[in-house]
């Protein structure tokens, strides 16, 4: 090659994009997890409604949060195949403090923690929940060990 028509093919080859294009494809491994950072984050911008995708599993939690009093309202909403869950979170009109002072994950997709109705967990002395998934449905450890049943520890609210 002459050193005209090298130049202009080294000057094509760097025109040329690379063809193995890295693609990151975003998928989550732990859903109670960003549930659970959904709310808190929530929380700590004083919002007063958080949307969160929906599974079986998160409308369960939510329905025991509002049963036990930890958010004020919630609304699951069909919107497509999955669906979201619209929660109202509860504050007290005097001070403006969330009634959720802390919601922990207790076990992982890398780490579970099982445990029976006799070693139940007592969150803060008895004035928290720990939410389990058990055979007979997601519960509270109050209603665990009064079912006489152990399960999955999910998280702890308080």
């Amino acid at each position: 090659m002459t050193g005209k028509l090298k130049n202009e093919f080294s000057e094509l080859i760097n025109i040329v994009p690379v063809v193995g294009i890295n693609l990151k494809i975003n998928f989550m491994t732990d859903p109670i997890a960003d549930y659970l950072t959904r709310l808190r984050n929530a929380i700590k911008a004083n919002h007063r409604v958080v949307e969160i995708p929906a599974s079986n599993l998160k409308k369960e939690i939510t329905r025991i949060l509002h049963e036990q009093g930890y958010i004020l309202n919630y609304k699951f909403i069909q919107d497509g195949p999955q669906g979201t869950i619209k929660i109202a979170l509860k504050y007290d009109p005097v001070n403006k403090v969330n009634s959720i002072k802390k919601l922990i994950r207790v076990s992982t997709p890398g780490l579970r923690q099982y445990t029976g109705f006799k070693d139940m967990p007592r969150v803060l002395n008895g004035l928290g929940i720990a939410i389990l998934s058990t055979s007979k449905g997601v519960m509270t450890n109050k209603q665990a060990i009064a079912e006489k049943v152990g399960g999955e520890v999910l998280c702890y609210v308080y």
